[in-house]
């Protein structure tokens, strides 16, 4: 299993036996010990060792090299969600490390086995991925390695276009039930010329009544919304509307399942590194670290656990909430009558052992992600623990500064840049725009304005896979905008109430503004 010298397998086995004895639960995982060199290159295919040939990957690799080889980065470890997981090791590490790394592993690979939002991912995509790349490689042996390789460079681009929370919820199918089968009116009745009932047959002839109910027919089917209610799966729409070859659909196909399988993972990243690098730090300090190994332990892990002014680190975001939360269960701080107390002296002392932290905190790996861990948990308490606030520019000396300590608004801005991973949520609203055949969709705006000049290479790349025009509707500076292209030309007008698309859904109202 793996190729572990002797030491380290025994490593591996004393720290799987421990992770199992606090009830981490987790598939199989093997270790495989590799050089730097290996390890960069299986980190810039995203921790797989098979992938289909891209410049992006190479580009990866090299920068992961130089940042190796010039001391500015390194990577301690990679695990795969995957039944049996798969975690590396570089050669390189010290003993201290590799015992840190496989705490860490084992951390991960309880969560991805455990975390409601893994649950639709697939536990093979080690094959999966690599029969994703035989495919596409014989893709380009047919039709050429440029021809393939620019259509991957449009779907990358494309590729957050998808709806994560799809696979969690049924959202209905694109086209409108017909209302016929239903029972229900179709709208338009053919118009008949007024008869006596033996003349009725004569004036208005059943042949020429069924035509009429036939084009009728054909025009409120032509009228109707398509979808019938707005699809945030842009790239599963693309997927099955437009016109494009028959191996154009299936690198699409296969990019988009990649797509839905990495999105779990930006979904939890604060918590699956804080449950793991929670599990590190319980088994190093309180069975795997030596007395010799404890100062190059704690420098490891301070490293891992430094926070850039301005940023948010996922590792200690994760990890300070999961103790903020096992601490407040354990002594009792929760429930209606500790929710009602205004007091911040008598919440600070509030003290009412129920030793439930433990289990508090299995629950929320459970069944949490990013969005709802910070919203539900992130408090008064802990904001001012972690010295959180919000920070602007003084307009006067050009100066960062402390501009609110309001957790609420720290929450806010934590939302707003986790919710769809920071990226606009966009729909399609129409795909039949002015009986034309254009592609229309809608910003959902929130209070931020997109990039135009990425809203307008956006609308490139998917008019490189509709082939008519494609269209979105935003808001700009507090206006309603449509920005435009058409394969030529882009375009940008001013959105009215009198827009045929105004007010279909939540972003219509731009023109009310």
């Amino acid at each position: 299993m793996g190729n572990l010298t002797p030491e380290l397998a025994a490593l591996r086995d004393e720290t799987r036996d421990l992770a199992k004895s606090y009830g981490l639960d987790f598939y199989e995982v093997i270790f495989e010990l590799v050089d730097h060199d290996e390890l960069n290159m299986i980190a810039s295919y995203g921790g797989f060792p098979t992938r289909y040939p891209h410049w992006r990957f190479g580009m990866e690799y090299e920068h992961l090299s130089k940042s190796y080889a010039y001391g500015l980065s390194k990577i301690y470890e990679l695990v795969i969600n995957n039944d049996p997981c798969y975690a590396y090791l570089m050669r390189s590490n010290s003993i201290t490390e590799q015992k840190l790394v496989m705490a860490h592993v084992y951390g991960h690979c309880d969560f991805f086995k455990n975390n409601a939002w893994f649950r639709h991912t697939s536990r093979k995509m080690m094959d999966v991925l690599a029969n994703h790349g035989a495919r596409i490689r014989r893709y380009m042996d047919r039709h050429g390695q440029e021809t393939v390789e620019n259509f991957i460079d449009v779907v990358h681009s494309l590729d957050n276009l998808i709806d994560p929370y799809s696979p969690y919820i049924d959202r209905g199918t694109d086209a409108r039930p017909d209302r016929k089968r239903r029972g229900e009116d179709t709208g338009r009745e053919v118009r008949k010329i007024a008869a006596k009932d033996y003349m009725d047959r004569y004036i208005n002839p059943p042949e020429f009544l069924r035509r009429e109910r036939e084009r009728l027919d054909a025009e409120d089917k032509q009228s109707r919304h398509f979808p019938a209610r707005p699809v945030r799966d842009v790239l599963k729409f693309v997927l099955d509307h437009a016109p494009l070859e028959t191996w154009q659909q299936d690198v699409l196909a296969m990019l988009r399942e990649e797509a839905y399988y990495f999105a779990p993972q930006g979904m939890t990243k604060i918590m699956n590194e804080g449950w793991a690098v929670y599990w590190h730090s319980k088994l190093m300090t309180r069975h795997l670290c030596e007395a010799s190994e404890v100062v190059q332990y704690c420098d490891t892990h301070s490293g891992t656990l430094s926070t850039r002014p301005g940023q948010i680190n996922p590792y200690k975001m994760g990890v300070e909430l999961f103790r903020h939360i096992e601490e407040r269960w354990d002594l009792g701080r929760f429930g209606a009558e500790y929710q009602a107390c205004d007091d911040p002296e008598q919440r600070r002392s509030w003290r009412r052992p129920t030793q439930q932290g433990r289990q508090k905190i299995f629950e929320v790996r459970s069944i949490y992600n990013d969005v709802t861990f910070i919203d539900e948990f992130v408090t008064p308490e802990f904001a001012e623990e972690q010295k959180l606030f919000v920070y602007g520019q003084d307009p006067q000396t050009g100066q960062l500064v402390v501009v609110d300590r309001d957790y609420r608004k720290v929450k806010d801005q934590l939302l707003a840049a986790l919710t769809n991973f920071g990226n606009p949520i966009i729909k399609v609203v129409d795909g039949n725009w002015k009986n034309r055949g254009e592609l229309y969709l809608v910003h959902e705006w929130v209070g931020g304005d997109l990039q135009l000049e990425q809203a307008q290479m956006t609308l490139q790349g998917l008019w490189k896979l509709w082939q008519r025009p494609v269209h979105i509707e935003t808001v700009e500076s507090g206006k309603g905008v449509l920005l435009g292209y058409d394969g030529e030309n882009a375009s940008s007008t001013e959105v009215t109430a009198s827009h045929p698309a105004v007010g279909r859904v939540a972003s219509g109202k731009a023109a009310r503004k």
